[in-house]
């Protein structure tokens, strides 16, 4: 499995500082929700330090960690894909502080910089293609825990 990409680092300086004018830091408190599943995605955050747990709801009183993020790493792609709603939930599992980033002035940034906008694009196509690789993995290792106990 390949290293995971850090949004940030991943840019080109000067797209990176464009980028950054934007960013507002925020801090989140251990064992705080940050977003749920379903809800309206209008931002994302790079996390500086801290970490997340990315979940996912499996029935009214279990969620599942499927993926912890940590410095460095995207948290929150749904602002970019509609219809912007969050595909997993995401609590601190420890005090975070982050940059934030709203969505719409990020758009409206990446409509006027198309270099920017495709590189940011690019960069979270990867984020995700691996992040979908290691939920994949999770879950076939539940899968085969829950089946060897089947058993």
């Amino acid at each position: 499995m390949t290293k995971a990409t850090k949004l940030l680092s991943a840019l080109p300086p000067p797209q990176r500082q464009h980028l950054m004018t934007l960013a507002r830091e925020v801090s989140f408190r251990e064992d705080s929700r940050i977003f749920e599943a379903g809800g309206r995605a209008d931002r994302f955050w790079v996390i500086r330090s801290g970490a997340v747990s990315l979940d996912q709801q499996v029935t009214t009183v279990q969620r599942v960690v499927v993926a912890t993020l940590g410095a460095g790493d995207l948290l929150g792609w749904s602002w970019l894909f509609p219809p912007y709603h969050w595909d997993f939930g995401a609590e601190a599992f420890s005090r975070v502080r982050a940059y934030e980033f709203e969505a719409q002035p990020v758009l409206k940034l990446c409509e006027e910089d198309p270099a920017l906008g495709l590189s940011l694009v690019r960069i979270v196509a990867e984020i995700l293609a691996h992040r979908l690789e290691t939920t994949r993995v999770k879950l076939l290792e539940q899968y085969g825990m829950h089946r060897r106990r089947a058993i």
